[in-house]
């Protein structure tokens, strides 16, 4: 009696587990049925072209999946630096009673509403991004070789940057959350043994705590990633939705994936229309499923090289 209730325990969290591939496939494949008029029509030119003409049945994703790539870049970079730099602040040198009340504030973030970020976003963040943040980069890094390009045109307020700042903000409480979880996992004796050794509080987190949790805080990008690339509302609000060009500046008022998807499903009156807005949604699940795959090669080999002395 006791084997079969095993068996049949084993049998059932196998299919329980087995749930989650089979959505993905299901869903996959509901989308490339639907998609399948607009790949058969425009095979590989419309992940290469900047075309999107629905009079004309014209269309090319090129632009959206570079204002996604752009401003899910712009939010790493942002948030990554304050998120690791506040986690190793909380578990290292804060005093405790302050460790879980900023915590707790600061992981509320993720239970707002993308909505009320979007709304915000409008009313706040825009105008100072337009009259002080924008045109202080423009006349600052503007004025360099290259790198002065991103910031080159007229500030708007309503572009890429604004865009990847609100995912920053959305993304922080993701990335903190991890970071902190995995600096508290490090066992005790990475930093006894090297405060034993006469290394500082900080050389005993730069050199043994940040190598040992290295896996773990780029798995937490990964996260925050997954997050910006699937976020909408908000984005949709603020990156401006009125430019396919791909030209380089971040004040170029653009969209991503998702936003050309909420901006356009409802107006998608023709079959080949709407065919070619759901292989928007397939391009943004495959990119996706790439960046992931790329993050767990990372993931892999930074635990590869985490130091030989590290306790595991």
């Amino acid at each position: 009696m006791t084997r079969a209730t095993d068996r049949a325990f084993a049998a059932g969290v196998a299919a329980l587990a087995m749930l989650v591939p089979l959505t993905l496939v299901a869903i996959a494949v509901l989308i490339v049925i639907e998609a399948w008029p607009s790949i058969t029509t425009f095979g590989l030119s419309y992940l290469t072209t900047t075309v999107w003409d629905p009079v004309k049945l014209v269309f090319g994703v090129a632009a959206y999946v570079y204002g996604t790539l752009v401003t899910t870049a712009v939010a790493v970079i942002l948030a990554a630096p304050v998120a690791i730099g506040c986690a190793i602040y909380l578990t290292e040198f804060a005093p405790r009673p302050l460790r879980g009340p900023v915590a707790y504030v600061i992981e509320l973030l993720a239970y707002i509403p993308s909505i009320i970020y979007g709304l915000w976003a409008i009313f706040v963040m825009v105008p100072v991004m337009r009259g002080v943040v924008e045109p202080a980069l423009q006349g600052t890094l503007g004025r360099l070789p290259v790198v002065g390009r991103l910031f080159s045109g007229t500030p708007v307020g309503l572009d890429l940057l604004s865009g990847g700042v609100v995912l920053a903000i959305m993304i922080l409480p993701i990335l903190l959350a991890v970071s902190r979880e995995v600096l508290l996992a490090v066992p005790p004796t990475q930093r006894e043994a090297m405060i034993g050794l006469g290394a500082t509080r900080w050389e005993a987190v730069s050199r043994a705590v940040l190598p040992y949790a290295r896996p773990g805080i780029i798995g937490g990008a990964v996260l925050g990633v997954a997050r910006a690339f699937g976020e909408t509302m908000a984005v949709t609000m603020v990156v401006g939705n009125s430019s396919r060009e791909i030209g380089g500046s971040l004040f170029t008022p653009g969209y991503t994936m998702a936003s050309a998807i909420a901006n356009q499903f409802l107006e998608a009156d023709g079959e080949l229309y709407f065919s070619a807005i759901v292989e928007v949604a397939l391009v943004l699940l495959l990119v996706a499923l790439v960046v992931n795959a790329v993050a767990r090669v990372l993931i892999r080999r930074s635990i590869a090289d985490r130091p030989a002395g590290a306790v595991v």
